[in-house]
């Protein structure tokens, strides 16, 4: 159990202000701090992958897979009421798909360790903000067309931005309402 809270602990998942008998561990807080240091990592991470498969010679497939989901993204958030866990499967589907597109074994393992600790922003962010997600969509296919033209350093520079964009609007939503779990 030691072991498992020290993990927990070490991926951000659980703070322990305390120290021993003293310890009671508990679910860490969404800050915008963390938010925004996490969502950019992840942009910086994913980025690299999409550079990569951007310099693919045999690209169309990735680029046909990436069009249909972001597709499916735009038709689920138009539904009434659309489905918040689609929404969040496909979303996730769409950035692993360019990440698994571009990425080596090593990129991989440092995408796999670092993405699971922004699932909380990622949801609470298809929460707060369905309504912006037209705008994630638009970004979205800025970098498949990026990709498809063999464009890396742009293909790059559209999933920075379409992070750090994320990055900022959730953290407005944080501000505003407070930062979920510091209370």
């Amino acid at each position: 159990m030691r072991g498992a809270i020290q993990r927990l602990t070490q991926e951000g998942y659980v703070t322990d202000p305390g120290t021993g008998r003293q310890s009671r561990p508990f679910v860490a807080p969404l800050t915008r701090a963390d938010a925004r240091e996490l969502l950019h990592i992840v942009g910086e991470i994913e980025g690299l992958a999409a550079w990569r498969a951007a310099k693919r010679p045999a690209r169309e497939e990735l680029v046909a897979n990436l069009d249909d989901l972001n597709q499916e993204l735009l038709s689920e958030a138009r539904k009434s009421p659309p489905s918040r866990e689609r929404i969040f499967l496909l979303d996730m589907t769409f950035h692993r798909t360019y990440v698994e597109g571009g990425a080596g074994p090593r990129l991989l393992a440092l995408h796999d360790s670092i993405k699971p600790q922004a699932e909380r922003y990622t949801r609470l962010y298809i929460e707060a903000l369905l309504d912006k997600l037209p705008v994630s969509v638009a970004e979205h296919q800025d970098i498949i067309s990026r990709i498809a033209k063999g464009d890396a350093d742009g293909a790059q520079r559209k999933v920075q931005a379409n992070w750090r964009n994320a990055a900022g609007r959730l953290s407005a939503v944080i501000e505003e309402a407070g930062e979920l779990g510091s209370w």
